[in-house]
């Protein structure tokens, strides 16, 4: 590999974008995490290497090139993030529906997708999901498995909500207006756990750990 940038550090450990045999990569590093998090830091890797093995050969996602046991190696997107881009049209969010169906399929759900960092805007237009390492994956796509997808799905029609309302459709309004009983589980559990670590621990506000996302006015990585 050539020489690297830094694009994100933090108590989970470094992400650089660098070269490998003249492609460029995305590294994730663990053993630049803090000794007490290491653990953490693992398993989140490992986690998102479980997901890009099943969404090997799918466009718009994240391709796992190599994987050690600090170390993870994934390709990387030409892209804006779309707090960047502000998608405002409809075949955005129709692209955007039919990726999510598509991971879903393969049996992986992302479970972060209300960060908008972690939607991108491709060069073309098109559109690409990063960041999977909270992701839920399974061959056997369950009750708990569907909730979660539903709720993917609810992140999406909210960013749709921002960017484009007009093209709500009467059925994602029912969806919009209508979160699960998952989804209120987590809001009143799971998700003050996580602004505590995020934002008190790693210091992240909400469209921050996205570095590895946003190097510079046009970019994008695959996660």
């Amino acid at each position: 590999m050539t020489e690297s940038r830094i694009l994100k550090s933090d108590l989970l450990g470094a992400v650089r974008l660098t070269t490998l045999n003249g492609i460029s990569v995305v590294v994730r590093d663990c053993a630049a995490s803090s000794v007490t998090l290491r653990w953490l830091a693992r398993r989140l890797m490992q986690r998102e290497a479980r997901a890009m093995a099943l969404l090997a050969d799918i466009d718009g996602v994240p391709q796992l090139v190599q994987q050690q046991q600090d170390c993870l190696l994934r390709s990387y997107i030409a892209a804006q993030p779309m707090q960047l881009a502000k998608p405002t049209g409809r075949a955005y969010f129709n692209n955007a529906a039919r990726l999510l169906r598509r991971i879903h399929a393969a049996g992986v759900a992302h479970n972060d997708l209300s960060k908008e960092p972690n939607w991108l805007v491709r060069e073309d237009g098109r559109p690409a999901i990063i960041d999977f390492q909270l992701a839920f994956s399974t061959r056997r796509r369950g009750k708990f498995f569907r909730l979660a997808a539903r709720e993917d799905l609810r992140h999406l029609l909210k960013h749709k909500r921002t960017y484009c309302p007009q093209y709500l459709t009467t059925r994602e309004r029912r969806i919009l207006s209508s979160p699960g009983w998952a989804s209120i589980a987590i809001a009143r559990t799971i998700k003050p756990i996580y602004l505590f670590v995020t934002r008190s621990l790693l210091g992240w506000e909400d469209r921050e750990g996205g570095g590895d996302r946003e190097p510079a006015a046009r970019v994008g990585t695959r996660r």
